[in-house]
């Protein structure tokens, strides 16, 4: 079972990880999210595998991730939209 520092430090991996996707998005490098989708996987079930006071104190850690891939969706979306709206799926 992972305690709440190994959890903050998969947060912030994984936070790193959307920051870098974002980054290379702006620049019109394609991203592999894989890894990223695997993280968030793992941060989840040991979440969901700690107790309900442990977990609390990552809820803040956990809103930030969830606004970084939040911003990360708009971001795929807005390199993407040209693209569907010229293939006529816009």
């Amino acid at each position: 079972m992972s305690g709440p520092a190994q959890v903050r430090e998969e947060l912030e991996k994984a936070a790193s990880l959307v920051g870098t996707a974002r980054r290379l998005l702006d620049t019109g490098t394609m991203v592999d999210l894989s890894a990223l989708e695997g993280k968030v996987r793992t941060i989840c079930a040991q979440l969901a595998a700690m107790g309900r006071e442990q977990g609390r104190e990552l809820v803040p850690g956990m809103e930030a991730l969830i606004g970084d891939l939040d911003r990360l969706a708009e971001s795929i979306r807005d390199r993407c939209q040209p693209l569907l709206e010229r293939l006529g799926g816009g």
